[in-house]
């Protein structure tokens, strides 16, 4: 599968996903560790792409945006933003409601089950 393929289906798969530097548990630069500290303060289950541990994905998602910079969210397969969008969202209320919403609408289609973490 192709790289950007490989990109969409990620995108497309989960109701939140965040293309980072590392993990949730061990992300490897700040920006990246603020923007999962935030979706975490969510309350909701959300996919995660280490870009490290795959260089197709870090040399391309640039690409996929136009979005030049790591980390990048995606709710619902749109890009959100990164570190700091994505904290201010957070601190006026409504990145909390978009997360939510993506889930529960997720669930709701998928017949309950609960996104999983890459």
């Amino acid at each position: 599968m192709d790289v950007m393929d490989r990109i969409r289906e990620a995108v497309e798969s989960y109701p939140v996903v965040i293309f980072m530097k590392g993990t949730p548990d061990m992300p490897m630069c700040g920006y990246s560790s603020r923007a999962a500290q935030a979706l975490q303060a969510c309350g909701e289950e959300f996919a995660y792409v280490n870009v490290l541990a795959d260089p197709e994905i870090f040399e391309n998602l640039p690409k996929f945006q136009n979005w030049p910079t790591f980390p990048q969210i995606y709710i619902n397969g749109e890009l959100i933003g990164g570190c700091d969008i994505t904290l201010d969202l957070y601190q006026k209320g409504e990145l909390q409601k978009m997360v939510k919403e993506a889930v529960a609408r997720h669930k709701a289609r998928s017949g309950g089950e609960d996104a999983q973490a890459s």
